[in-house]
């Protein structure tokens, strides 16, 4: 009986050797860095630490673009403070300049008419290039 015994506890831990083996060449496939999920997880923590410094680098272009439009914004309010007192100092001031005169063109002779158009048209029509035949 003892050595039934010895068998089968030989056997359950020779069964038990070759699960763990097993077990190990699988977790070792699983955490490859290149194939496996260790892989896929480095990538991610690479992106993951590429995404933070870019969010660094946009949060402090978006800091100084506020200053830069601060600072912009006040000058734009100081410019249209003085275009106010410009233009009501504008309406205090009498009207001095009147309209001059522009100055007119002379008048064009009437142009003479041909010789041999003296009588043959009306002075309201338009002179004829072309005129159809009726058919």
């Amino acid at each position: 009986m003892n050595l039934i015994a010895d068998v089968l506890l030989v056997g359950g831990a020779l069964g038990a050797g070759i699960y763990c083996f097993v077990l190990a060449r699988r977790l070792s496939r699983f955490n490859d860095l290149e194939n496996g999920v260790g892989g896929a997880v480095a990538v991610l923590s690479a992106q993951v630490d590429d995404l933070t410094k870019t969010l660094t680098a946009a949060q402090s272009v978006a800091n100084s673009s506020s200053g830069t439009l601060q600072e912009l914004t006040e000058r734009a309010d100081g410019v249209a403070q003085r275009l106010e007192l410009m233009v009501a100092s504008m309406h205090d001031l009498p009207a001095t300049q009147e309209a001059a005169p522009k100055p007119q063109a002379p008048p064009e002779a009437p142009a003479a008419p041909a010789a041999g158009d003296a009588g043959t048209a009306n002075e309201t029509e338009a002179p004829v290039f072309f005129r159809r035949s009726g058919s």
